[in-house]
């Protein structure tokens, strides 16, 4: 039952983070690395699959955002949106491997669903991005690799 809770709470703090909602993911895995109860490579899928599913979620609210996007209590204005769909057209899908960044993160993935993005492309380069961030963190948590 230990088990279950440890993986379940990283998933959805995976998920969570992921989305709007703000907060870290990263505390948790280190944390659970740290207590070494866990095997480290299923820490680092769960948190992956979470993260990345949470992208999906923003994904989805781009796909919808124009139906809201003129409405008085929509919460981004408009230049502000049409200055992030600048900036995603002007890097193209590419930039979904910032995904995984703090802060431009989280709105990358929601501007390619506003764009359309096909949602293999935004699996594809989102799970590269954001499993590459999980797996550098448990190898500099678990000191596999220098300086950590």
């Amino acid at each position: 039952m230990i088990d279950l809770a440890a993986y379940g709470s990283l998933f959805l703090a995976a998920l969570a983070a992921a989305t709007i909602v703000p907060m870290q993911s990263e505390a948790v895995l280190v944390g659970l690395l740290l207590a070494g109860e866990q095997q480290a490579w299923l820490l680092v899928l769960v948190a992956s699959i979470g993260n990345v599913l949470g992208s999906v979620v923003n994904w989805g609210l781009g796909r919808w955002i124009h139906r809201w996007r003129d409405r008085p209590w929509f919460p981004v204005k408009p230049d502000a949106l049409a200055r992030a769909e600048g900036w995603y057209r002007r890097w193209g899908r590419w930039s979904l491997l910032l995904s995984w960044a703090p802060i431009i993160g989280d709105p990358l993935t929601v501007i390619a669903g506003v764009l359309r993005e096909p949602l293999w492309v935004l699996l594809v380069l989102v799970a590269i991005a954001k499993a590459g961030r999980y797996i550098a963190l448990a190898l500099l948590t678990l000191g596999l690799v220098p300086g950590g």
